[in-house]
């Protein structure tokens, strides 16, 4: 249970995001996704089996899967048995994930890039001081490439 009364004070000593974990049914096509598109580099990559139903439950193993250091943050990949649905952002949970580039041009190289590869990507908009990127990863979540300022 949540407590939201008046009484409870309110944390103020958070700094920032540690990390992000999402949850993927396939882990080589996401891996691929991830490393071989987006061009992240693994931090940490389990050697435990994601096929064994132990090791997706073991955090001390990563759930069999795979974490990179974006910036100061980490970004990791958690294999999961799916149940067969699309990904949903209007359910509860996850909306996106958003990624940091370094200017608007970054954008336009990798909506090239993505066209070079053949893969279905929204416009580079401007959106409040910021411009986007818009792609979809192998389970259907929205990855926003995003050049603040």
């Amino acid at each position: 249970m949540t407590d939201t009364s008046e009484t409870t004070a309110a944390l103020d000593s958070i700094t920032g995001v540690h990390h992000v974990r999402i949850s993927v049914t396939d882990l080589a096509r996401s891996r691929a996704f991830y490393e071989g598109v987006l061009g992240l580099t693994p931090a940490i990559v389990s050697e435990a089996d994601p096929s064994d139903p132990g090791v997706l439950d073991d955090p001390t193993v990563f759930f069999g899967g795979v974490v990179y250091g974006v910036g100061d943050q980490l970004f990791g990949l958690r294999p999961v048995q799916g149940d067969g649905g699309a990904f949903d952002p209007a359910s509860r949970g996850l909306d996106h994930v958003s990624l940091a580039v370094s200017s608007r041009d970054d954008l336009v190289r990798a909506a090239s890039l993505f066209d070079e590869r053949g893969i279905t990507h929204g416009e580079v908009m401007d959106i409040s001081g910021m411009s986007i990127l818009s792609v979809q990863d192998p389970d259907d979540i929205n990855v926003e490439l995003v050049a603040a300022g």
